[in-house]
């Protein structure tokens, strides 16, 4: 079957901020938020205006022959400037976006994709590929000056799901195809990849392959990468494709090279994915516990199980009072189980016994309604939002996370929480808040994801926290837990993981590097030079 239906989108998205303009919190709604958080702004810096940035003409005009994708227009290109992170957000407050691109292009075709390529490396313009512009670690902007101009290459108008296999549960769908749009393709079909990060509604098929994004399991397909079959890519070297099979020894997986690439190797236009019924039987749990480490014996104990929840996430006393799971000082385990074709309620009761054996406290979920699980819902949702209302109020409100084996966990989040809390108290003489949440677990480790909220240094909010930053990923190399477990390397955490990688592997990743994007244009610092 075909699919042609494409991805209409009617409200505004905030240029400047994380996801709907309209979704953003008032004035005086930041400052009831900061007056909670000592040491913030007496009231909110002012929204910025994209006339405000003074942007220039561009350095680079298309050929006519490309006219037609690309646009100079100063708002788009602000648009694309830059990802969603906390550090994005405060330069676009403090009106320091960095390079502005010159130029945005949105392909319609692999062809158009190839076009675009060959006339930029002939130009020597720098070429950043934009999917849904969610990046929070500098994926998407270009920091330098060795290129003449800058082309942000916007996929989204390659939004569509092409076939449906249903009989293999399978699709191709392109890459710039946003997420909802791309499961209300599947619907009719009765099917769903699902994979729900939190990005989901501002981002894409191909930014998730291209950052190994995770998802919405807890257990068993956490990553992007378990959904793939095969990838087509357009590189400056030509296009190639991938064979669609369910799975293969032949050599190292082509696919695998270009996973997590984040476009420095090539641009992803279109990917073959598995995909799965519709789930019809839902039920969700929310457990407390007075020790956080009683709870993390717990989900590991349950990781180790066969059980496989559909989510898992452990928010110990801070994180669960700030998404209202509970205001009590108790850790929280929010657990679900999924399936299409069966009732998951044992599955969820002997779940909940073996959180129980280890000291925990549980109230089932009859649905949607549960206060604890609701609430955290919720919380997931807006989060974003009020960590750009925090940042007009000057604070420091940002999230990092990381995954490490199991006997790292327990000394690695104290770590953290201790460090980074000193860090940011002798920086800005005011306490701060370091709450952890474990995301995704495994047999053999888990997820940590940690919050971060401390007074701002007035008109130095960004190097504040590129310190504080830095004191983490110093805890992190230490406990040798990876810099990122789901948010990719990009520009920000290039340092840590030019650490972390062996150095044949970067000699060979060098090596693609240069075979493939000879001219090196392809987002320019990241992952090798």
């Amino acid at each position: 079957m075909t699919g042609t239906t494409a991805q209409p989108i009617s409200r505004a998205r905030s240029w400047w901020g994380w996801g709907w303009a309209d979704a953003h919190p008032d004035d005086a709604e930041c400052a009831a938020m900061g007056a909670l958080l000592p040491g913030t702004l007496a009231r909110p810096l002012p929204v910025p205006r994209v006339r405000d940035l003074g942007i220039g003409s561009s350095a680079a005009q298309p050929p006519r022959s490309l006219a037609r994708l690309v646009t100079a227009d100063p708002a788009d290109r602000a648009a694309h400037a830059m990802g969603k992170a906390y550090r994005d957000v405060m330069r676009a407050l403090r009106g320091r976006p960095g390079r502005i691109p010159d130029l945005v292009a949105r392909p319609l075709a692999d062809q158009d994709v190839a076009d675009l390529l060959d006339w930029a490396g002939e130009r020597r313009i720098a070429v950043v590929p934009y999917g849904g512009g969610s990046s929070v670690t500098g994926g998407v902007e270009y920091r330098g000056d060795e290129h003449r101009a800058v082309l942000s290459l916007d996929l989204t108008a390659m939004g569509r799901v092409l076939e449906v296999d249903a009989e293999g549960r399978s699709a191709r769908i392109q890459a710039g195809t946003l997420g909802p749009s791309l499961e209300d393709q599947l619907r009719p079909h009765g099917l769903t990849l699902r994979h729900f990060p939190q990005s989901f509604e501002f981002s894409t098929l191909g930014g998730w392959l291209a950052t190994r994004a995770g998802g919405h399991y807890a257990t068993g397909r956490t990553h992007i990468d378990d959904f793939v079959q095969s990838m087509r890519v357009v590189t400056p070297a030509g296009t190639g494709e991938s064979w669609r099979l369910p799975a293969s020894g032949a050599g190292p997986s082509p696919d695998r090279l270009f996973l997590g690439s984040e476009g420095a190797l090539g641009i992803i236009t279109e990917a073959w994915v598995r995909v799965q019924e519709r789930p019809r039987h839902k039920a969700s749990a929310a457990v407390s516990f007075a020790d956080f480490h009683d709870a993390l014996r717990a989900v590991r104990a349950l990781a180790q199980s066969d059980l496989s929840p559909a989510n898992c996430r452990l928010l110990d006393a801070g994180e669960a009072a700030l998404s209202g799971a509970a205001r009590d000082g108790r850790a929280v385990l929010v657990l679900g189980f999924e399936s299409a074709d069966e009732p998951v309620t044992g599955r969820l009761e002997r779940a909940v016994a073996l959180a129980r054996s280890h000291g925990g406290r549980a109230e089932t979920a009859k649905g949607s309604g549960d206060t604890a699980v609701g609430a955290w819902r919720s919380a997931f949702l807006r989060m974003p939002y009020l960590r750009d209302g925090l940042a007009r109020m000057g604070a420091v409100a940002e999230t990092f996370e990381t995954a490490a084996t199991w006997d790292r966990i327990p000394g690695l989040i104290d770590a953290v929480r201790t460090e980074v809390g000193a860090a940011a108290l002798q920086a800005t003489g005011h306490p701060a808040t370091v709450n952890c949440r474990l995301t995704h677990v495994y047999p053999d480790g888990a997820a940590p994801y940690f919050t971060v909220l401390a007074a701002g240094r007035p008109g130095d909010e960004v190097a504040l926290w590129d310190e504080l930053k830095a004191v983490a990923g110093e805890v992190l190399h230490r406990h040798r837990a990876t810099i990122t477990h789901h948010h990719a390397v990009g520009r920000d955490h290039r340092p840590d993981y030019d650490r972390q990688r062996p150095e044949p592997f970067a000699l060979a990743l060098r090596a693609a590097k240069g075979a493939l994007d000879p001219h090196g244009i392809l987002n320019p610092g990241v992952l090798v030079d």
